[in-house]
């Protein structure tokens, strides 16, 4: 097996994250009930994770099933994209940064609509890699495998050429099915020892 692109998450991954628990506190501070906001918004959560719904379709069913003003559904939801972009794993991206032109490189993300432009603004994600794939954008998540299949395509490599980096073990697991190498994050330091062993035990073509 020749490694011929490497393919990172971003949440948990290029990006710190914690529990997205926003939904949790604002219903404390609106005085809704416990797991109200999570259960008036599951479709919708769903949908923006496939791109099936707009911003503005999102902010709309927040207000309308809640009962939120305007001003209040734009702070749920900048709590909401504070937590989910959460900090830079700027070790772990300047080493991404380093693989290039050797290797190929992507991101392949279970994302939410809106989160390529705020993960361009904050990190340049974009002009890290060579390509990104983000769910919302093409209609399936992880670990749909054709969504493997759409990453081999958008890499130009077969699956035995990858390797990819995800902290989900469901996730790692599926592609390895796929017939991916995958690496699972604990640690930025592990990963970047892991990733190592992988290229370093095979030449880029």
């Amino acid at each position: 097996m020749v490694i011929r692109a490497v393919v990172f998450d971003i949440g948990g991954v290029l990006e710190l994250c914690g529990p997205m628990d926003f939904d949790r506190r604002w219903e404390e501070t609106l005085g809704l009930a416990p797991g109200a906001i999570g259960t008036a918004m599951a479709d919708v959560w769903d949908a923006g994770a496939v791109g099936t719904v707009t911003e503005a379709e999102v902010h709309a069913a927040m207000r309308d099933r809640l009962g939120l003003s305007t001003g209040q559904v734009e702070a749920v939801m900048s709590d909401m994209w504070q937590q989910y972009l959460g900090t830079p794993n700027t070790t772990l991206i300047e080493y991404a940064r380093t693989l290039r032109p050797a290797y190929r490189t992507g991101i392949l993300s279970n994302s939410f609509v809106g989160a390529r432009e705020r993960e361009q603004r904050a990190y340049g994600l974009t002009d890290l890699v060579d390509d990104c794939i983000y769910s919302h954008e093409v209609g399936m998540s992880k670990p749909d495998p054709a969504l493997w299949a759409l990453t081999c395509e958008r890499m130009g490599v077969p699956a035995d050429a990858i390797v990819f980096v995800d902290d989900a073990p469901r996730l790692v697991e599926s592609a390895r099915a796929h017939g991916m190498a995958a690496v699972l994050f604990e640690s930025t330091e592990q990963v970047i020892a892991d990733l190592s062993a992988h290229l370093g035990s095979s030449d880029p073509e």
